[in-house]
């Protein structure tokens, strides 16, 4: 069940402490030990809950991937936001420690557990936007069709969220949509949709992304919706409709690859996504789109020397971007007319991309191996603290964790092997979309690229001069 090799004695000392802490009386349980002494986060989690101990310990809830609700049992109009809010911190606390045991100390398969933290995720999600329906419906009723149904806001997951491939400390990147413009029944004063379905999002928002005592559920980024920040907080399907085909542009396309609706599936959601997929995909082979693409690549490395990121295992040569590069280019060239290139999930559109001999077996068996290297780097990186960082670590105690994970002896062997992984990726990445060159138009550099703005990991920081553009980006 455990990494076999022996923890450090600095660890193995740091996690004892932290046991005997929290359970002085009790006798030694390694595995928990281990966890404490592997993530300041397992030890927060457990500080503020002890009792999850006991699940960790326990083999059948360890291997279940059930997913209950949060508000199990529960009458969301009767939950006040206090309530609701401490009820998904909560909930997020207990599974996402559960992950970090998983992953610390079971070497759960990585592909697993980023596809169980976005089921997780979407819960929470759908979770929170019946909640904050049902607490709007209470005063203004609600939006209905011609057969008299309710009708829900409309969830689209973007990114890593969109393909269940999560990290497992991420933003979440949405955007809302609503089917119809009609006004609210049933409640003591009626409202426009658009007017209700805002109120909806603004709970919703809330009900993650406000950080309170039992912390924050996921940091909510809006900025991928249509006109970016100065639009509105939600679209109807025809609003929406109009602005990608009329104003959508390269990048746009990029980031609907991974787009994926939240929640529980009604007649409406076939609506939206036939709306979107003449958008997203080309029924021509496309392969103008590469050199958007490339330019998109250049405006990352850019960004990433002038912040002097360095052993960035996500936006350097060879890291995780390049990866997503290689197989959602090839989707965009060629999606339009092989439908099984449609999917919002990297290894299985690696494996289709195989299957329909775009690449071969041999390129799609090392990218894929490469790429699940690095997502549990990642993984380890961003459980050590719950942090949202894709950078090796430059701290002894945080060294030797992954050192101990990777099975290295020591943190410069833990870096050549990773290197060695990330120069096989570049590799494949020249060969697919090529050589980064410098753009004529030294002013290009004062973007981001529109891509990195897809993910959002440089937008969360305070806004300053070179993110301005970004609205008004388009690609030359």
């Amino acid at each position: 069940m455990s990494n076999a090799i022996q923890l450090p004695v600095q660890l193995q000392k740091l996690g004892l402490k932290r046991y005997e802490q929290l359970y002085p009386q009790h006798p030694i349980e390694n595995e928990v030990v281990r966890l404490l002494a592997l993530s300041d986060f397992a030890w927060r989690c457990i500080q503020s809950q002890p009792d999850l101990k006991s699940g960790l310990l326990c083999e059948d809830e360890i291997k279940s991937r059930d997913i209950l609700s949060p508000f199990e049992n529960l009458t969301l109009a009767d939950i006040n936001e206090a309530q609701c809010h401490q009820i998904l911190r909560k909930y997020r606390e207990k599974y996402w420690l559960k992950v970090a045991f998983l992953d610390l100390c079971c070497e759960n398969p990585i592909a697993d557990s980023i596809e169980y933290i976005s089921q997780l995720a979407d819960k929470l999600i759908q979770s929170a936007n019946e909640w904050a329906h049902a607490q709007v419906a209470t005063l203004n009723g609600e939006p209905v069709d011609e057969q008299g149904q309710s009708l829900p806001l409309m969830v689209l997951g973007m990114g890593k969220l969109g393909g269940k491939e999560l990290n497992y400390s991420s933003d979440i990147d949405l955007i809302f949509a609503y089917p119809r413009s009609v006004k609210t029944q049933g409640g003591r004063k009626s409202i426009e949709a658009q007017v209700f379905y805002t109120k909806v999002a603004q709970k919703l928002i809330a009900a993650l992304n406000q950080t309170t005592g039992d912390g924050q559920v996921f940091r909510v980024d809006m900025r991928l919706r249509p006109f970016g920040e100065s639009g509105p907080l939600v679209m109807s399907f025809n609003a929406i409709e109009d602005y990608y085909q009329e104003q959508g542009r390269d990048w746009e396309r990029y980031a609907m690859l991974k787009s994926r609706l939240i929640g529980r599936p009604n007649h409406y959601w076939d609506e939206f996504n036939q709306l979107l997929k003449p958008f997203v995909y080309r029924r021509y082979i496309d392969f103008s789109v590469i050199e958007s693409l490339r330019k998109m690549k250049l405006m990352i490395a850019q960004e990433v020397r002038r912040k002097r990121l360095t052993n960035n295992i996500k936006l350097g040569a060879g890291g995780i971007r390049e990866v997503e590069f290689i197989v959602q280019a090839l989707q965009m060239v060629r999606g339009g007319r092989e439908a099984n290139l449609q999917t919002q999930s990297l290894l299985n559109a690696l494996n289709q991309l195989a299957l329909n001999q775009v690449i071969d077996d041999d390129e799609a068996k090392e990218l894929k191996g490469n790429y699940l290297y690095l997502r549990k780097v990642e993984q380890y990186l961003q459980i050590f603290d719950d942090q949202q960082t894709q950078t090796l670590p430059d701290d002894e105690i945080n060294q030797q964790r992954l050192n101990y994970l990777l099975s290295q002896s020591d943190f410069a062997a833990s870096v050549n092997e990773i290197e060695q992984v990330m120069a096989q990726v570049h590799n494949e990445f020249i060969q697919v979309i090529g050589e980064e060159t410098e753009p004529l138009d030294t002013c290009e550099g004062t973007f981001i690229s529109a891509w990195d703005h897809c993910d959002v990991s440089f937008l969360n920081e305070p806004k300053d001069e070179w993110q301005e553009p970004l609205q008004d980006f388009k690609l030359r």
